[in-house]
């Protein structure tokens, strides 16, 4: 890739309803980890993640609250900043669709539509589900547990709705889409995710209501302001605002439009790879590159629940487990796209055996022998022998390898293959064996040494996108300067004579505190 290459990825805009929890910080979390790695590999990266604030339910809870609607969004909208402080997330910008330039952006949107014929006024009856903002066919509903009651396939109520909306002609675009799809066979991701989305639009794809009447919290539809926009084209506009549409020839719209990637949950496929690029395309607009439907997770083997007691925030799991874990745990614990279960067990397994056991005991292993037997310094290296050659060989090639992992978002697999340098690493001590060296070979002792400084260096530098502080921690106690730590300084070795600080350790076990 070129060096200073744009790249824009985005979160979804998370929905201003509930605290954010795992799942949030999860998709957060691996969209921060790639724009990280993308940064460090040289790109000019553009993160966007924000919050969707319009919208039927959030009138409800609002109302609910006895508080204004803005008041209402003000406060959970700041729950998300904070999530974002906490985990160490390093977006560009944070959008919230109160915004007026995010306003100006969606009724421009909307005008573009409507010039082009793609936008006509009818009317509309059909089950609606406002917890879910979306619209079901009969087809697709289920029995509610009250006889004659119905559900959406997600399991949230449904009501039967009729009024006056505009509605945009999606069934026009079916065989555009499909095309689109085939022609562009890593537009939607994972696979299963595309075979889901051509399902759908095989089917009868009718035209889309995209305004209401029965309330008012929305962004006035131009022209006719007792309509507001349906909330997903409000919504989904939000990529396009926060590169400066309506302006096609702002910079950043130049830089970054069409965005790399949308991450976003399973949940939200059918908007983003149905509705998003048909909107798209009936604006006469670039579509993005690649929209990724991640898995969902329970909790110790249980949808996640208020009333179940096992709804836990990204603050609890911070608190608890430390920031870095955390991050370390989401991105490694399971095939990225699939479902998983987050149990304390699993997290500390991975706290106690990838990250004290493995990196930081490989770490402090080999600092604290440096500092008590090198007089602190870093050795001056000998010849190297193959055996050493092979384990720089090992860490050089993991850039790579992890190159093409991140770029397809299997974070797990390229944590995997820097964990198996990590056991070379471990494994190389055990051979060369530098405490019996010093009295027998004090100059191979040192070479040995070097090659393993080296070698945590170069993992230090490269696990940056997921344990920033940690690694940031070890780079320091390498004496590495802070322009000396993106993947391009790789090919940048130690140098040996070194004076190192005294190590501390950088990832600490996990306790269980005695119950009373």
């Amino acid at each position: 890739m070129a060096a200073g290459e744009p790249f824009y990825v985005t979160t979804p805009i998370y929905y201003v309803n509930d605290s954010p929890h795992i799942g949030h910080a999860y998709t957060t979390v691996a969209v921060d980890a790639l724009a990280r790695f993308m940064r460090l590999d040289g790109r000019k990266v553009m993160f966007l993640t924000g919050t969707d604030e319009h919208g039927q339910k959030i009138d409800r809870s609002a109302r609910n609250a006895g508080i204004d609607p803005q008041v209402f969004c003000d406060r959970v909208s700041q729950n998300f900043r904070d999530m974002n402080v906490l985990m160490n997330v390093s977006n560009d910008q944070f959008i919230r669709t109160t915004e007026p330039r995010h306003i100006k952006a969606s009724q421009a949107l909307w005008l573009e539509l409507e010039k082009r014929g793609e936008i006509y006024l009818d009317k509309f009856a059909g089950w609606y589900s406002v917890r879910d903002e979306a619209f079901y066919e009969e087809s697709e509903l289920i029995p509610g547990k009250t006889p004659g009651t119905k559900l959406a396939p997600t399991g949230a109520e449904v009501e039967w709705v009729e009024e006056e909306n505009y509605f945009f002609r999606l069934s026009k675009w079916r065989e555009p889409l499909l095309e689109y799809y085939k022609s562009h066979p890593d537009f939607i991701a994972p696979r299963a995710r595309l075979n889901e989305i051509e399902s759908f639009v095989k089917g009868e794809l009718r035209d889309l209501s995209i305004s209401r009447t029965s309330f008012k919290w929305g962004v006035p539809v131009p022209g006719n302001e007792k309509h507001v926009m349906y909330v997903w084209l409000d919504a989904l506009t939000n990529y396009l605002t926060a590169v400066g549409y309506p302006d096609t020839d702002a910079a950043d719209y130049k830089t970054f439009w069409p965005a790399d990637l949308h991450m976003v949950g399973k949940d939200i496929i059918r908007f983003h790879c149905v509705y998003w690029p048909a909107f798209l395309m009936a604006a006469g607009l670039p579509v993005p590159k690649r929209i990724f439907g991640h898995g969902w997770w329970t909790v110790e083997g249980q949808k996640m629940s208020k009333s179940l007691g096992n709804f836990v925030t990204a603050n609890d799991l911070a608190a608890k487990y430390g920031v870095d874990s955390l991050r370390y745990f989401m991105l490694r614990e399971l095939p990225f796209g699939s479902d998983g279960d987050f149990s304390h067990r699993a997290m500390v397994g991975r706290i106690n055996s990838d990250l004290a056991n493995d990196f930081g005991n490989l770490a402090q292993r080999v600092l604290s022998f440096i500092h008590k037997n090198c007089d602190a310094t870093l050795p001056v290296p000998a010849a190297f022998t193959p055996a050493d050659e092979t384990m720089l060989k090992a860490a050089h090639d993991l850039l790579p390898k992890l190159r093409t992992e991140f770029s397809e978002q299997t974070f797990h697999r390229g944590l995997e293959a820097v964990w198996a340098v990590i056991g070379d690493a471990n494994r190389y001590v055990d051979e060369q064996a530098p405490w019996s060296l010093r009295k027998t070979d004090p100059a191979r002792m040192g070479t040995v040494l070097y090659v393993l400084t080296e070698v945590i260096r170069q993992l230090a530098i490269l696990t940056q996108p997921v344990v920033p502080t940690a690694a940031a921690k070890l780079l320091d106690q390498l004496c590495v300067p802070e322009d000396q730590r993106d993947f391009l300084a790789l090919a940048t070795p130690l140098k040996g004579g070194t004076v190192l600080p005294k190590p501390e350790g950088v990832f600490p076990r996990f306790v269980e505190e005695p119950k009373p």
